[in-house]
């Protein structure tokens, strides 16, 4: 009797051990650990989000829009581009199984100005006065509307200059352009109008208000993206009588928008002029330091102009010098207009392309103009 016993309460241990172990092997999952996430802002409200995980066998992604579920991705990073600003939480999940996994969050904040829709809150400003010289005319874009000192310029450019003599890609409106707050804001924006894929809008100071010689001080916050070209720029008021580029041309700020070094970061000032029968021009320009942009800053773009040479500043500092004294120069020794336009595309910026983030603006701030006592 006490054998069967033994033996009843031997097989009864055995069993009860197996069903332990089964019931273990049953909830032996490992979660994976040392979930790393790292975030990289790309420019236009484009974000890059990479992890890493040990034992993950899959990982979910979630950049805060939409239903805000994560979803399934492929590889080590996921990218996403922001349309509108606010405050979003990114979530990285990595799985073991679909129901088990880690997770990490990280929170972005996109800006207008991020999406290239916002103005800078800082950033250089000039004087209103220098010695030696008198302000003898400025447009501070106080107000609701362009003052009479303006005047638009409407379309392509065809049938006489189509596309502006530079293949550029937008139309010319007027409702591209407003005044507030301070400031003559104009935008590009990708829509169709005109047979042209983007439109925007260009004014002038032709007929109106025209100078020869002294400062020029125009404070702006520049758009950004592969593209975009945005000018303040100076024509000679002869240009109806002799044309381009007999009449001359004075680039106070150019700039070609793009990633690369030399594009977002960089402002030329070039003159245009017509050589004893041939086209010539002489520029300079101006990198930004550090990785800066353009539009990361209100800046100060000006020209000092006088009988023999014009020298070009950032800021109040020179970066660029050019000597206007021969005769064949002499278009530089007459009344020059404003233009301020934001083109799309052409022969030096190039089109846009899928890292260029619609719309853009060309904020300005102030024109002012000084000539000597």
């Amino acid at each position: 009797m006490n054998k069967f016993i033994c033996a009843v309460f031997a097989i009864l241990t055995i069993s009860m051990a197996n069903s332990c172990n089964q019931d273990n092997g049953t909830e032996q999952v490992l979660l994976p650990t040392n979930l790393n996430v790292s975030l990289e802002q790309l420019g236009n409200g484009q974000v890059r989000v990479n992890f890493s995980a040990d034992r993950a066998n899959f990982f979910r992604v979630s950049f805060g829009v939409g239903s805000n579920e994560p979803e399934l991705v492929t590889g080590n990073s996921a990218t996403h581009r922001y349309t509108a600003a606010g405050e979003f939480v990114i979530t990285v999940q990595a799985h073991a199984t679909e129901a088990e996994f880690i997770k990490k969050e990280e929170t972005i904040v996109i800006t207008n100005q991020i999406l290239g829709i916002g103005l800078p809150t800082t950033g250089f400003e000039s004087p209103m006065t220098y010695d030696g010289y008198a302000l003898v005319w400025n447009d501070e874009f106080n107000g609701t509307s362009l003052s009479s000192d303006w005047v638009f310029e409407i379309g392509d450019g065809c049938p006489n200059l189509c596309g502006w003599g530079n293949n550029e890609l937008q139309f010319y409106r007027r409702e591209n352009t407003e005044v507030k707050d301070g400031y003559l804001i104009i935008t590009a924006k990708q829509e169709a109008v005109g047979g042209k894929n983007y439109t925007s809008s260009r004014i002038k100071t032709q007929g109106r208000k025209n100078f020869k010689f002294g400062r020029i001080d125009i404070r702006a916050a520049m758009p950004k993206g592969q593209g975009i070209w945005p000018a303040l720029w100076m024509l000679g008021e002869s240009i109806t009588d002799i044309s381009w580029p007999a009449c001359g041309e004075i680039d106070i700020m150019e700039m070609v928008g793009g990633n690369a070094s030399g594009r977002d970061d960089t402002v030329h000032g070039t003159l245009h002029w017509d050589n004893n029968g041939t086209y010539n021009y002489r520029g300079g320009k101006k990198t930004l330091s550090g990785g800066a942009k353009l539009a990361d800053n209100f800046h100060v773009y000006s020209v000092i102009w006088d009988e023999s040479k014009i020298t070009w500043l950032l800021d109040d500092v020179v970066y660029h010098e050019q000597n206007i004294s021969p005769a064949s120069m002499d278009e530089f020794r007459e009344h020059f207009f404003f233009i301020i336009n934001l083109a799309v595309g052409g022969n030096w910026p190039g089109s846009p392309d899928s890292s260029t983030t619609f719309p853009q603006q060309l904020a300005v701030d102030y024109v002012r103009v000084f000539q000597k006592n």
